[in-house]
């Protein structure tokens, strides 16, 4: 049988929600501000694509520019939004925070998924900025709900970031390397095979969903042509 690999697309919006649901994604991250990369949206606009499109939702928990948790006062309002998020249905978020040293700030992290009452989560890009991917891993290993690592294996994307992505995929289920490894960051269609053939399964799309840009909405033309080659290049599986 053949396994479907995962398409998340970034939405801004219903209009974004709906079209990457009509294009194939098989999930959404729900943001605002990408100027700043990334932040939480406003709970109208959750509820607004909760209620658009059937597809599930990954929200954003950050409320500033940078992968530090804000300070006390910026945490707690930050546990306060994970709260009230999951107060209101939603069901899987994408959060990651580090200490000035680049080490996971992980009395933050648990702080806000305590919060999330075990639901599923997506530790983020922070890990590409992380000092010791490794030591990243291996902390947060046991946390509840953690079942997915966005990156793109560097920080500058994924064309330098390819070998250490291939090195974590080969270390699958290994303690701290349990997680989906999902690729996001510069990825184009060129990296999926190389990507697929060493097993690694799931894809995050922002700019590449918008051919006009971040000022423009996504395009349902666009996600159904990463669908098609996600589709085209699946690896067979034997069946029984």
């Amino acid at each position: 049988m053949s396994m479907r690999a995962v398409l998340e697309v970034i939405a801004l919006d219903v209009e974004d929600a709906v079209a990457a649901q009509a294009g194939g994604a098989d999930r959404l991250e729900l943001v605002t501000d990408m100027a700043a990369d990334g932040l939480t949206p406003s709970a109208r606009t959750v509820a607004g694509i909760r209620a658009a499109v059937d597809i599930p939702p990954r929200v954003m928990l950050r409320l500033a520019d940078g992968f530090g948790a804000g300070g006390a006062r910026g945490l707690d309002r930050l546990v306060g939004v994970a709260g009230g998020l999951r107060a209101a249905g939603v069901e899987e978020f994408v959060l990651g925070f580090l200490d000035p040293r680049g080490g996971v700030d992980l009395a933050a992290v648990e702080r806000v998924v305590g919060e999330l009452d075990g639901c599923r989560w997506t530790f983020h890009r922070a890990i590409d900025r992380a000092a010791d991917r490794d030591a990243l891993r291996k902390r947060l290993d046991g946390l509840p709900g953690l079942d997915t690592y966005l990156t793109a294996g560097a920080a500058s994307g994924v064309d330098d970031g390819l070998p250490t992505l291939i090195a974590e995929a080969a270390r699958g289920g290994e303690p701290g390397y349990e997680q989906q490894i999902m690729v996001g960051g510069g990825l184009r269609l060129d990296h999926v095979p190389a990507l697929l053939a060493e097993g690694i399964d799931a894809f995050h799309i922002g700019g590449a969903a918008r051919p006009g840009g971040w000022d423009g909405p996504v395009s349902v033309a666009a996600v159904a042509e990463w669908r098609a080659v996600l589709d085209g290049a699946a690896v067979r599986q034997p069946a029984g």
